[in-house]
This record gives C-alpha cells, sequence and structure tokens, in this order.
C-alpha cells in the first residue's frame, strides 16, 4: 500500500515555512502575554531579507528587522526564515533561535533591553 506516511493535519507533514510561522507564531503569543501592547505591533516573516537601493552593504545577513510605526502604519516586526534556517539545523534549536530573535527585535523597537523582554533570554 502506497501513501502518505501521516495524514495532513498531522505536523510531520507541515511545510518547513509552515513550522517556521508556528515558531514565530508561538513566540509572539508568549511575548504578547507579557507584553500586551505588542497587539498593535505586526510580525511578518519573510524568505530573506531584500537589499534596499543605497542602503550600505552589511557584513552579516540580518536574521530579524523592526520597522517603527510611521504615516498611519503599525511598527512591523520581521523574521527571516532563510538565514535562520541556514544558522541551526534541528527544530529544537531553529524555535530557540527565533524566540531569541523576536526578543531582540522587541526590546529595540520598545527601546529595553533583552533581558527586561523576557528574564530567560540569556538562559536560552
Amino acid at each position: 500500500m502506497r501513501g502518505p506516511l501521516a495524514p495532513p493535519q498531522v505536523p510531520i507533514s507541515l511545510t518547513r515555512s509552515e513550522l517556521f510561522d508556528d515558531y514565530v507564531r508561538e513566540s509572539v503569543e508568549r511575548l504578547e502575554r507579557r507584553w500586551p501592547q505588542l497587539v498593535d505591533v505586526e510580525f511578518a516573516v519573510q524568505e530573506v531579507p531584500v537589499a534596499e537601493a543605497g542602503a550600505p552593504v552589511l557584513e552579516a545577513v540580518p536574521l530579524g528587522r523592526v520597522i517603527a510605526a510611521a504615516q498611519g502604519r503599525k511598527s512591523r516586526i520581521i523574521v527571516y526564515r532563510r538565514p535562520v534556517e541556514i544558522r541551526v539545523k534541528s527544530r529544537d534549536d531553529r524555535a530557540a533561535l527565533v524566540h531569541e530573535i523576536l526578543i531582540e527585535q522587541v526590546a529595540d523597537l520598545l527601546g529595553l533591553s533583552p533581558d527586561a523582554i523576557d528574564p530567560r533570554y540569556d538562559e536560552e
């Protein structure tokens, strides 16, 4: 008998992109419980950072980015999927790195230290 090893609704059949979105969603939910003002922030996942014309060349590929609110637009935090996936191989490490990136970006947005955003920041 041929067929999938698991039905489509089972997590094993999620794509890497869908799993990554779940890591971001779970991390955002954790952070929003502690920081309710984050409900007004948009969180997004992009495959890779896009080089903007005239922007300086960076030494390292960014893993995330904050775009401050402007002209009626909400603040936005972006996590770049492919650079994160390249850095770590295991699912647990990937989820931990996503959370760390989001802590750092939220800290930058709110003008606080990462430790203030999540006291377990240095432990992860």
